[in-house]
């Protein structure tokens, strides 16, 4: 029994550094969508209201994303879909800023990634270095599939042009009851949910990683892993692998985008900040407002 299971491990290691390697793996991603309407003290927003526009954006954030990979690169393409009702305006915009559409690679050996994104009418191309990712790896298992994977957890600078990130501003609580009205009278004026949003410096992430598949890659910019990543928690969004394919028949193209002005992640983060900023000061936000066009 020892001998074949060498002879496995052996077979396993030169399918793995052959040179035509590839393997395709299928993620599901959920987010939990930040809180809207009512919580900004938007009274045209009821209870009701506020409860359909957060299942709608949590419906359009639903995604199946396929990683195509070898032993160094990776492509990462979310399946196209159409567009959900009332997704115009305002709300497709949002959505564009929640990490949707584009095309993303990354190169472990380069330690570079790229990544096609569309936003307020303009292509971007995001070419940059890979985070650093200082992992803390543990010995818990758990089962998803057939592979059995190990958890790894990282505290990372949190990506500020993902609105996916935002959430409900903590603000000190008032001791006296001057304090406290005038925080109601302030949140009564205001109608903008941005005013009351706000996104964290840093955030922890829980990945699972299985060495049976050995490539230090996996979903989106997380890699650094000694085994594929199958799956991924930030807090608000959850990617968890549901099909794997070794060695697929047709061999998929694996090559950096080239689509789009090209951009450091800095600089991207800068652009939709500042158009953040116009679509506040326009009084936009879910399902509404006018959204600002690039130049």
């Amino acid at each position: 029994m020892k001998k074949i299971a060498v002879l496995f491990v052996a077979l396993l290691s030169l399918g793995l550094h052959a040179q035509d390697f590839q393997g395709v793996a299928t993620y599901e991603s959920k987010t939990t969508p930040p809180d809207f309407g009512g919580m900004a003290g938007n009274r045209d927003i009821t209870p009701e209201m506020e409860k359909q526009i957060k299942e709608r954006v949590k419906k359009a954030l639903e995604k199946t994303i396929i990683l195509t990979f070898n032993r160094t690169e990776s492509t990462w393409l979310e399946e196209e879909k159409l567009d959900a009702p009332g997704q115009e305006g305002g709300m497709r915009m949002m959505m564009n800023m929640m990490g949707g559409g584009g095309k993303h690679w990354k190169s472990i050996k380069e330690k570079r990634f790229a990544t096609e994104k569309e936003v307020f009418g303009k292509e971007f191309l995001i070419d940059d270095t890979l985070p650093k990712l200082q992992w803390k790896m543990t010995t818990e298992t758990k089962k998803i599939g057939d592979y059995t994977c190990y958890k790894a957890t990282a505290v990372v600078p949190t990506d500020k042009s993902d609105f996916r990130n935002m959430r409900i501003r903590k603000e000190a609580p008032k001791n006296n009851e001057a304090g406290k009205e005038a925080d109601k009278t302030d949140a009564a004026k205001s109608t903008n949910f941005m005013d009351r949003m706000e996104i964290p410096e840093t955030k922890e992430i829980t990945a699972w990683y299985t060495p049976d598949i050995p490539v230090s890659t996996g979903p989106a910019n997380y890699w650094g892993l000694p085994g594929l990543i199958l799956g991924v928690n930030d807090g608000t969004t959850t990617l968890l692998c549901s099909k794997i394919v070794m060695n697929p028949k047709e061999k998929a193209e694996i090559k950096k985008p080239t689509k789009g002005k090209k951009v450091t992640q800095a600089e991207y983060t800068d652009i939709v900040a500042k158009k953040a900023e116009e679509m506040r000061q326009m009084g936009g936000g879910p399902g509404g407002g006018r959204p600002p066009r690039m130049n």
